[in-house]
């Protein structure tokens, strides 16, 4: 046995050195076939990767200390030094320049959320820093701006032309390899109810997106941005061929928004909405029809004004098909304060239409340095925390101005303001009453999703 060896690899160097004495010209492909060049992807690659950044961020976060180390009184007594120990966490993600002039990027909001310095680096290897214009988190959605010095852009497809088995491209930096290229298929449109985000109505793709892709953009064969990458379906950790983009006609939408007031001023219809089921559909005699069935209209609302009643099943908004609860969300979400409305639906088997407007859901709120100059930046108003027997009142805050009085002091847009200074405040009028005898603000006692929070100044 051991001497078989040798022949072995000697048939075996042979075999490589008559491979190796083949005309490289047979083993590769041909230029052409029947005078027809070879399809490729090169030359709209050429085009369209200069326009994809590479994007790091730097966040201070302040280091975890011992509980003993957080007590004024026991740093006092032991006269520990105030300064906070903090350490930087570094992030990686892509983006897209849409606007060469005026040195616009897209990205994803969770690429920069919260984010102290922003690096762009594009694919000539220049390195710039960015200024955050805006982000939303509902969509996952953010404006970046850069020097306007010898960019490129990449042209804005239709994600509405889309069709299932249409072919698409990603481009980004998964795991730090930066302009990398992976390609597939459409193999949905609107998908939602994923829990990613606020307002979903993704392209599903099966071209590789892996961390890192995040904020990358999705072209067509013409090399037109179509979506923007944002999350991927990963049960075992790794790219299993399920891929998620923000569709681009979202994703404009949102972007005017954030370039026109830095955030996204949406409006508001005034109901709740469920998805349609089987037994559903048959109790409300709605046949084969999709759509969001109301299950609640706000008192005073736009839904109310417009006559929508608990029952409606809502199929089409401004002649755009509703598929479900997610569908309709994402419509009105979209949509500026005073857009006109026409309401498609059907009411105990029969197709109506109903107009209406998109309303604002800040009208009554009053700004916070009406009531203190410490909650400047904020919009509050009055809001019914709860239902049923058990309803208790909180202030709503709407709006927070980023790096304003209010955002300083903790708060943000979404939270529920609960007490001041260890005082209960339930509306406007008792907050106004509390900050009234207070000469600075202590604590503010706050609900932030399922959370209690206890804001203290610093």
């Amino acid at each position: 046995m051991g001497r078989s060896r040798p022949s072995k690899r000697l048939a075996l160097g042979a075999l490589v050195l008559s491979l190796a004495l083949v005309p490289l010209s047979h083993a590769a492909l041909p230029p052409a076939v029947d005078k027809e060049p070879l399809p490729s992807l090169a030359p709209m690659l050429e085009r369209v990767t200069p326009a994809v950044v590479n994007i790091s961020t730097v966040t201070q976060i302040e280091a975890e200390t011992h509980p003993l180390l957080r007590d004024p009184f026991f740093r006092y007594f032991f006269e520990l030094p105030r300064k906070r120990r903090e350490r930087e966490t570094q992030s990686l993600g892509s983006g897209v320049i849409v606007d060469a002039k005026r040195g616009i990027v897209l990205t994803n909001h969770h690429v920069v959320d919260q984010a102290d310095a922003i690096d762009v680096r594009l694919q000539d290897g220049r390195e710039l820093k960015a200024e955050l214009v805006g982000s939303d988190p509902e969509t996952d959605i953010a404006v970046l701006r850069i020097p306007a010095q010898g960019l490129t852009a990449v042209a804005l497809g239709d994600s509405d032309d889309l069709r299932v088995g249409d072919f698409v491209v990603a481009i980004g930096s998964p795991f730090g390899l930066s302009h990398t290229v992976t390609s597939g298929i459409v193999s949905a449109l609107a998908r939602s109810g994923l829990g990613i985000e606020g307002f979903e109505s993704f392209i599903q793709t099966d071209a590789s997106i892996n961390p890192g892709n995040s904020g990358g953009p999705l072209v067509d064969l013409h090399g037109r941005l179509v979506g923007i990458n944002t999350a991927i379906l990963a049960p075992s950790g790794g790219n299993v061929g399920i891929g998620f983009a923000i569709p681009v006609a979202m994703v404009r939408v949102v972007a005017d928004q954030l370039l026109e007031h830095g955030e996204v001023r949406r409006g508001l219809l005034g109901v709740a909405v469920q998805d349609l089921t089987p037994e559903l559909a048959r109790a409300l005699g709605t046949g084969d029809a999709d759509g969001a069935v109301v299950s609640h209209v706000d008192p005073g609302s736009a839904a109310a004004a417009a006559g929508l009643r608990p029952g409606d099943l809502i199929v089409a908004v401004n002649e755009r098909p509703v598929t479900g609860a997610g569908a309709l969300k994402a419509h009105i979400g979209l949509l500026r304060v005073g857009t006109p409305l026409e309401l498609e639906l059907i009411r105990k088997g029969a197709r109506i239409r109903l107009k209406s407007a998109v309303a604002d859901p800040y009208a009554g709120y009053v700004e916070g340095r009406r009531l203190t100059p410490l909650l400047q930046g904020a919009k509050l108003g009055d809001r019914i925390d709860g239902s049923g027997g058990n309803r208790s009142s909180a202030v709503a805050v709407g709006t927070v101005d980023k790096g304003s009085p209010a955002w300083l002091a903790g708060l943000r847009a979404g939270d529920l303001l609960l007490a001041v200074n260890q005082e209960r405040v339930r509306n406007l009028k008792e907050l106004g009453r509390v900050l009234r005898r207070a000469r600075t603000l202590v604590s503010l006692k706050i609900r932030r999703g399922g959370r209690i929070l206890v804001l203290r100044r610093r």
